[in-house]
């Protein structure tokens, strides 16, 4: 009789997976609490223009992008997933009281590169981290409660900066306070990770090691690492940053409801409105992508996008920003998690860490253009004008997305039809 084979351990761990989320819900409700007043912050009460704004998020998110793929590098090297996570989190908790101290613009630049820093560290190897700690089969759905969970975090913060707003009233000293209270969640979520998170080692155990052979991280090659990326991987890399010149900070569709009249103390709220739908949609979207395809849903969330830019565009009224602003909510959903999922499903494990830390840089890099193009926009011309260009890219980005699909699937057939033939011919 043959020997039936052994079962394997299934390796999957969802409640690293679900810590993290619970890490990212309380770092959210850090950052949330001060994003949608931030603007507001610098626009009335340091005099900062759109061009200076524009400029201050493209090269906070620039830095990111850089520190992303460089992290990346560092959890193919060493494995060190869950060590760049918790310093990433704990440069952007510290630096959150620092912006209740700011008299000039340029101070906000300083802390919002330090929290961006912070970001880029933690980004590439937390997601390698959910890759490691969840099956294939359910990436779509683990990110997408990931992202979920990120937006929970989202809508209380922006729901504690609308309460303290309309207690404190919409002032310079009622800003100053939230900075300061928003330092609490960043740092209990630090405690959490460094609590709770385990770290997942994709490569042999330390006991499987023999004596005196170095570890993975002496034979570690950059070049041999890019060579692992494969043709489609780095088309949708490219597709991705397409679509990503088009994604404005947040800060635009803010000043933009300012900008058509709406009240300062209400705008936290339009803020709160795209969060939960962003939450409401990313596990669904993510679920939905396991089984219908991660382009085809992405393609959704392009088109949509490209819409909802016009409406904001063309169509923005103190009625229509609030079906805008959920709009905005679902185009994040429909394509934030399903992307990093994509980049899992196409990427090497070997290479996971810097194919992540790549994704992360090339869209990061392109927020910097984004901003600051979108901002000079809007000043030299309209507001319109930005978000016009927005969604003409967008829709570029969608088309090229089909066909990036249509060559995948090609591929997979000739694939399909080559095992066929060595079965027919054996």
């Amino acid at each position: 009789m043959k020997k039936r084979p052994k079962k394997t351990k299934d390796s999957s761990n969802p409640t690293n997976v679900i810590w993290l989320g619970i890490v990212s819900l309380l770092t959210d409700i850090s950052s949330e609490m001060i994003f949608p007043v931030m603007p507001l912050f610098l626009s009335l009460v340091l005099k900062a223009n759109m061009a200076v704004i524009g400029f201050i998020e493209g090269l906070a998110e620039g830095t990111s992008a850089v520190l992303k793929f460089i992290s990346g590098i560092m959890v193919d090297r060493f494995e060190n997933k869950k060590s760049l996570t918790l310093i990433g989190y704990a440069l952007s908790a510290f630096s959150k009281p620092f912006l209740a101290v700011a008299s000039i613009w340029p101070h906000v630049l300083i802390v919002r590169v330090l929290d961006r820093f912070g970001k880029g560290v933690r980004t590439t190897p937390r997601d390698a981290l959910i890759m490691a700690s969840v099956n294939k089969k359910e990436r779509g759905r683990y990110f997408g409660l990931h992202r979920t969970l990120d937006s929970i975090g989202a809508i209380i913060g922006v729901a504690l900066a609308t309460i303290l707003l309309y207690y404190l009233g919409s002032s310079e000293s009622s800003y100053r306070t939230i900075f300061w209270l928003s330092f609490i969640p960043g740092m209990i979520a630090v405690i959490l990770l460094a609590l709770f998170v385990k770290d997942v080692a994709k490569g042999k155990k330390k006991s499987d090691v023999k004596p005196g052979k170095t570890s993975n991280s002496s034979s570690f090659n950059l070049l041999k690492t890019f060579k692992l990326f494969s043709s489609d991987l780095k088309l949708f890399m490219l597709i991705a940053a397409l679509f990503n010149l088009a994604s404005f900070s947040y800060a635009f569709f803010l000043l933009r409801a300012q900008n058509i009249g709406v009240a300062v103390a209400l705008i936290p709220l339009l803020y709160f409105v795209y969060n939960v739908f962003y939450a409401a949609s990313s596990y669904p979207a993510g679920k939905i992508s396991d089984y219908l395809g991660r382009n085809n849903v992405l393609i959704a969330g392009y088109l949509l996008f490209a819409l909802t830019a016009l409406g904001f565009g063309f169509y923005a009224t103190t009625f229509t920003l609030w079906i805008l602003f959920a709009l905005y909510g679902i185009v994040l959903g429909f394509t934030d998690g399903v992307s990093r999922a994509f980049v899992a499903d196409l990427a090497d494990k070997k290479a996971a860490g810097t194919a992540f830390g790549s994704y992360h840089m090339i869209i990061g890099l392109t927020i910097f253009p984004a901003n600051v193009i979108g901002g000079l926009l809007w000043k030299n011309y309209s507001a319109q004008i930005p978000f016009l260009v927005a969604a003409i890219l967008a829709v570029i980005a969608a088309c090229a997305l089909g066909a990036l699909q249509h060559s995948i699937a090609g591929k997979r057939k000739k694939t399909s039809m080559n095992v066929q033939n060595f079965r027919i011919y054996r």
